[in-house]
């Protein structure tokens, strides 16, 4: 008998390249395309209209696409009676997230008890992540470096299966009542209870109509298709591309395989077949290394508790945080990029480094994780593990170490747009002032100041802080807490069966990559360095033997040392100490 399916829509908002939609309608009787919305959920969750409007203008899209195949989409609200549909399978894509593997294997078993067959594919990410976590040794890897390495080892991803399309769906139907519209329609932004008086247009029109349009115009860009070249960054380089597809490569509107197939094609049609660098996708593969670190780590979003975080011991200031979130901080390129944030939804990648060390580590010294939510709050293209991910990152919480680099609120900007452009787009209080003083309004003449018909202080606040001094007091911050992390260097080897983990104890977080990169900097031994950065935060119960070729030594431990690989690495960095010390005597 011909099953009755259902396929469960969460990211993934699109017919092509949807392998699970496809299993769906596979040799069905009917199908139904399902969304689940709950509307105590729209005014309760830490998603901003602009977030919510791209979502709904997503659902909408799919179901005019639906509606072309004689189906439609089922937003379903509430608690919806759906016995009657006598499901006998369902079909999903396949989420990567903690959380997500959580409730869909829960899903799984219930529906299994029940009698219905589970249907599930990969089709969110490149590769498959499992694949690239037992490739390491059955541990995320945790530098970009090492991601790309595995992946050179494995099978290119799969090519995009075709789009559902008439022909596909056969005599399969989807049974549609003539009250549809009020029983499953995508809801308004009003029903979810969102004020949208005064609401500008979208800048971002959500859906796969339009992300199909774009890729489309990006793959066009003749100069960049040629070189294959970042764009050089300027003052244009900081508004909203009509060829951007972050927002629609994070809700599923676009396929990431069709992205990444349709680059490796113009790549080769250009570079006359040559093989395409992984570097072309850049873009694709930085997200494809948070899924993969964030996809075991259901901390990977906290400081507390996470094993890759170190621990920060950040200012709490609900005031200051308020400042910044709300562009009230008197440095006007961070004021510019988080109004921009707040009303279009998107903002530079390069701008995104810039509020991320004001808020953190630069400037304010408040907690990255005070920054990923309103992130979360108010950047369309931002999920779960690639915000957190970036977030850590930006804040030399994980992956990187490089504290002393520090984004300048006025130097930074003035060096991208020289003529303040950006700054009077929008924030407009400051049009009147010359390019000389746009970014430090404050240093201007008052008749300047009144020229430009704002007083600093008045019209436009003060700064904030002082940033030299305060960029200057959290740098030696920064420094002060990775020499904690790292003083086991006077530690003796007599202390391994007695000390080494009473010591150790107080710093369990201690940053895997911050050592293994101090140890390349010692050292300058990169195979050493190699086994540091493929080192795992679990129990190891085996010998541990460290070679280096140019100088013949080794250390071997006892096997029946119980060690995590925390002090593993105390005892890497130890012995790489010796063999440097008596390299230089």
């Amino acid at each position: 008998m011909a099953p009755n399916s259902i396929h469960w829509f969460r990211k993934g908002l699109r017919l092509h390249d949807n392998p699970a939609l496809r299993e769906a309608v596979r040799g069905a009787a009917t199908v139904r395309c399902v969304y689940f919305l709950d509307p105590w959920f729209a005014g309760s969750s830490n998603l901003g209209v602009n977030r919510w409007r791209f979502l709904l203008q997503c659902l909408e899209d799919l179901d005019a696409s639906l509606r072309k195949l004689n189906s439609r989409l089922f937003v379903i609200r509430g608690h919806p009676n759906t016995n009657e549909w006598k499901i006998s399978r369902l079909t999903f894509e396949y989420d990567s997230e903690p959380f997500g593997k959580e409730r869909d294997a829960a899903i799984k078993k219930l529906a299994t008890e029940a009698g219905v067959e589970v249907i599930v594919k990969i089709s969110h990410t490149l590769y498959d992540l499992d694949r690239i976590i037992e490739l390491n040794g059955g541990q995320p890897p945790l530098t970009y470096k090492r991601f790309q390495t595995l992946i050179s080892r494995m099978d290119p991803p799969e090519l995009p299966v075709e789009p559902l399309s008439e022909a596909f769906m056969g005599t399969c139907i989807t049974p549609v009542s003539d009250d549809h519209g009020d029983k499953y329609g995508v809801p308004s932004l009003e029903e979810l209870g969102f004020d949208t008086e005064g609401l500008p247009s979208a800048v971002w029109p959500g859906g796969e109509t339009e992300a199909l349009t774009r890729i489309e115009r990006h793959l066009e860009r003749k100069a960049w298709v040629a070189n294959f070249e970042r764009p050089r960054m300027n003052a244009n380089s900081l508004l909203a591309s009509p060829t951007g597809l972050s927002p629609y490569l994070r809700f599923g509107c676009l396929s990431c395989r069709l992205f990444y197939f349709k680059l490796t094609d113009l790549y080769r049609k250009v570079k006359k077949n040559s093989s395409p660098p992984l570097s072309l996708y850049g873009q694709l593969l930085w997200r494809e290394f948070f899924y993969t670190a964030a996809t075991n780590n259901p901390r990977f979003d906290k400081m507390e508790g996470n094993p890759i975080c170190v621990r920060i011991p950040w200012d709490r200031n609900p005031e200051a945080l308020a400042k910044w979130a709300e562009a009230k901080t008197g440095f006007p390129w961070i004021d510019a990029i988080m109004t921009q944030l707040r009303q279009e939804g998107w903002i530079h990648h390069l701008a995104r480094h810039a509020v991320a060390c004001f808020l953190t580590r630069g400037d304010l010294w408040i907690s990255w994780e005070e920054g990923m939510k309103v992130f979360e709050e108010l950047l369309l293209d931002a999920d779960w593990s690639v915000n957190a991910g970036s977030w850590m990152w930006l804040s030399c919480s994980s992956f990187f170490q490089q504290f002393f680099h520090c984004y300048c609120p006025v130097g930074f900007g003035r060096r991208t747009d020289p003529n303040g452009d950006f700054i009077r787009r929008y924030l407009p209080v400051l049009r009147g002032f010359p390019a000389k003083y746009i970014y430090d309004p404050w240093n201007a003449p008052d008749s300047v100041q009144a020229a430009a018909k704002c007083i600093v202080g008045i019209h436009y606040p003060r700064p904030m802080v002082n940033h030299a001094e305060a960029s200057r007091l959290n740098i030696e911050r920064m420094k002060q807490i990775y020499q904690q992390l790292s003083r086991y260097r006077g530690l003796g080897e007599s202390s391994v069966s007695q000390g080494w983990p009473q010591a150790i104890n107080s710093y369990n977080y201690i940053h895997l990559f911050y050592v293994a990169d101090l140890l390349h900097k010692v050292t300058c031994y990169s195979a050493l360095t190699e086994m540091l950065c493929t080192t795992v935060l679990s129990p190891v119960e085996h010998q541990l033997r460290v070679t280096e070729g140019k100088m013949g030594s080794h250390t071997k431990l006892p096997g029946n040392i119980h060690l995590d690989s925390t002090i593993v690495l105390i005892l890497c960095f130890q012995t790489a100490l010796v063999w440097k010390i008596g390299s230089d005597s």
